[in-house]
């Protein structure tokens, strides 16, 4: 039965009349009174749930037990109670699921089910008035179908007005689908088609009401698996990765707790952009930066020249670093003499060049080999000392610890050192660098990396953003950080062997989502391939999924972007849209600025965002016209609100979406940067309605 016709009739199977008796409209608008008034349960219901964890908060404060339980508890009572306090206003509920009576519905035989961003229940103790998106029953609401209806006898969606903040009223459709009926639907469901096509407005909003089969896949995969997603424009591969980091919390709490989850972005504007999704879904601690934050040691205080700045990316800089590092350790230079009391313990030379041996063979990290070496070593004067007189005191352990030739010998051999120190000496010492670079890099590259003016110290260098990843490398060979439980990563195909090193510090426990496309890549060390992109990130056995439906980026759009692949070094499926709408127009014109002035100018007249994207050296120019003509412009770091218009560079284009996009010399965007026409398939797949590409100069042999 096609989704029209349920729409009009839309009936579960204990509720409606018989389509001979009753008027359809009669029904559509009694069931959408029905469920207003549901709704209206769920809204109060809900608020009793706010207020009810503000007088948890408060009764908790005075548990009984341990102090540190009490703390606990009550740290545990005031997070719920701020994250229900903070809920945003949207609508409660966005689909409902009725299992039929057959013996595939199981324990949900004859039950109905609402769905919605989070579980809503009138008392701790009653069933739930709305099942969390994430709960296993509600699997179903994504993947039943006719050929497997999962027990589901009707998969009811509901349409809400666009940006509503979930008042009753704005419960404007219902659309049914009756999975048993054994006919698959021949009509794409206009509720969600509504929903992905409706203007983008603000910030990116949660798919929860329509992921998508192989979606939801992906989304609830196992914790302990680290997934890549290879997605195309449009597909949905970055609310994929915020939906698995919302699921996976919902679903493994104490283990994600322990660890924490990390969203990494590619820069400040995307960060922006993604904000809103994960507090929508229920889920609003979790720290979602870029890896510069994350790893950042010093602010960024030089620039590096490009050939330095591709080499401190390249992964033969983790052997040279670690070169550099245990390079400072050395053998003794003389035996080892301890004063205890009249007496003096001595460790013979052999003794202690074994010790530094089998340390540094077993290569752990910088800090745990240099006490290793010192346990070692106050390991064999306790055994001279239990042979004379018994087990020694713990407080003649820490004596021998801190002896000042027990503290002289480790410093000799295993000196303590910053990371600060070591590439301050590396950078700013010829023959240094010689050492640690002998047969990794070549007498150019090494010059090429060399600071022309020293510090006179490391503290008084200035690091560059690359730096800052080799310094983070350093501070890992001497110190693992502290991990998270799982790490989902967008926009990885931009990533360097050392960022990903970096990031894979951080993984060594938990676990990565990776979300990427190689079509897409544009930095000098962007990925030509998976497999060696995610051995440098510390998941060779990761999965690599392919997501090439596209449901955001119109066909035509679509069709324009892959005229660009076959001139790509890149191996990576075609992309295809389910969307046939949309508008695209390519146009040639002698006076560039005035016609992009002009068709902003008529894109203001119809809903949704603008963007004019160009080369970084023309928005400028491009912006103070706007401006001149009237027209309010924004820069892509501002707040939303602040005008309908973005201008901005191709370069900070990546992972933002517009409705209109204006593109402006496309020929200049190419010719801007050495991987240019991956720049021009990023801009070209940015609008999501309607996309004009406006031209002087001859296009790129690939568009014509």
């Amino acid at each position: 039965m096609t989704t029209t016709e349920q729409h009009i009739r839309g009936a579960g199977p204990d509720r409606g009349l018989p389509a001979d008796t009753a008027d359809p409209a009669d029904a559509l608008t009694g069931q959408l009174a029905e469920e207003r008034a549901y709704h209206d349960s769920c809204r109060a219901a809900l608020d009793r749930m706010v207020h009810g964890a503000g007088d948890q908060v408060i009764t908790g404060e005075d548990v009984s037990g341990s102090g540190a339980d009490a703390e606990v508890l009550g740290r545990h009572l005031r997070s719920y109670a701020k994250e229900l306090a903070e809920e945003p206003d949207t609508p409660l509920f966005f689909g409902r699921l009725d299992f039929g009576h057959d013996p595939e519905a199981g324990d949900h035989r004859g039950q109905r089910y609402h769905i919605g961003r989070r579980r809503i229940v009138e008392h701790p103790s009653a069933p739930p008035m709305v099942i969390d998106w994430r709960a296993p029953v509600s699997r179903a609401f994504y993947q039943a179908g006719p050929r497997d209806p999962q027990g589901v006898a009707v998969r009811r969606r509901f349409g809400w007005a666009p940006f509503s903040r979930g008042d009753a009223e704005d419960l404007t459709g219902i659309e049914d689908e009756h999975l048993t009926s054994g006919r698959a639907r021949q009509d794409p469901s206009r509720i969600v088609t509504g929903e992905i096509e409706r203007p983008r407005v603000g910030p990116m909003r949660d798919i929860a009401a329509t992921i998508q089969p192989e979606q939801d896949d992906l989304v609830r995969g196992e914790l302990t698996d680290s997934v890549c997603v290879q997605g195309a424009p449009g597909t949905g591969k970055t609310a994929v990765g915020l939906h698995r980091a919302a699921y996976l919390l919902y679903t493994h709490p104490q283990r994600i707790q322990r660890g924490g989850l990390l969203i990494l972005g590619p820069n400040r504007a995307f960060l922006r952009y993604i904000a809103e999704v994960l507090p929508a879904l229920g889920e609003a601690d979790i720290r979602q930066c870029t890896l510069e934050d994350e790893i950042a040691r010093h602010p960024v205080g030089a620039t590096d020249a490009p050939a330095a700045a591709e080499l401190k990316h390249d992964s033969r800089m983790a052997a040279v670093l670690a070169r550099a590092l245990y390079g400072r350790v050395g053998p003794p230079a003389e035996p080892l003499a301890v004063p205890d009391g009249s007496y003096r313990r001595r460790i013979p030379l052999d003794e202690l060049e074994r010790i530094v041996e089998e340390v540094r063979a077993a290569r752990p990290p910088y800090a745990i080999g240099r006490e290793r070496v010192r346990s070692r070593a106050v390991g064999l004067l306790q055994r001279q000392a239990e042979r004379r007189a018994g087990p020694p005191s713990t407080a003649w352990l820490r004596r021998m610890e801190r002896s000042a030739a027990m503290t002289a010998f480790v410093n000799g051999v295993w000196p303590a050192v910053r990371p600060e120190e070591v590439l301050a000496e590396l950078f700013g010492d010829a023959g240094a660098l010689a050492r640690a670079a002998d047969g990794l890099l070549t007498a150019q590259e090494q010059s090429a990396l060399l600071w022309r003016k020293p510090p006179r110290s490391f503290r008084s260098a200035r690091w560059s953003a690359a730096d800052l990843i080799l310094l983070d490398e350093v501070a890992g060979l001497v110190e693992r950080p502290a991990g998270y439980g799982h790490i989902v990563v967008d926009e990885a195909q931009d990533l360097s062997a050392m960022q990903c090193r970096a990031i894979a510090r951080r993984a060594g426990f938990g676990s990565l989502t990776v979300l990427g496309d190689l079509a897409q890549g544009t930095t000098p060390w962007a990925a030509r391939s998976w497999a060696e992109h995610l051995g440098h990130l510390g998941k060779p056995e990761a999965t690599v999924v392919p997501l090439t439906t596209g449901f955001r980026v119109p066909g035509a759009i679509v069709d324009l972007a892959n005229r660009l692949l076959a001139a790509l070094p890149v191996d990576v499926p075609v992309a295809r849209s389910l969307r046939r709408d949309g508008s695209l127009r390519i146009r040639r014109t002698a006076g560039l600025t005035e016609e992009v002035v002009a068709t902003v100018r008529g894109a203001l007249e119809r809903d949704g965002s603008i963007a004019v994207i160009a080369a970084a050296a023309d928005t400028a120019r491009l912006a103070q016209a706007l401006e001149r003509a009237g027209i309010a412009t924004a820069a892509a770091e501002e707040p939303d609100g602040v005008a309908r218009v973005t201008v901005l560079p191709a370069i900070v284009a990546k992972g933002l979406e517009y409705d209109h996009v204006v593109v402006a010399e496309p020929a200049a965007i190419v010719d801007a940067e050495p991987r240019g026409l991956h720049r021009l398939y990023v801009v070209l797949t940015r609008a999501v309605s309607r996309l004009d590409v406006l031209h002087h100069r001859p296009l790129p042999d690939a568009l014509r």
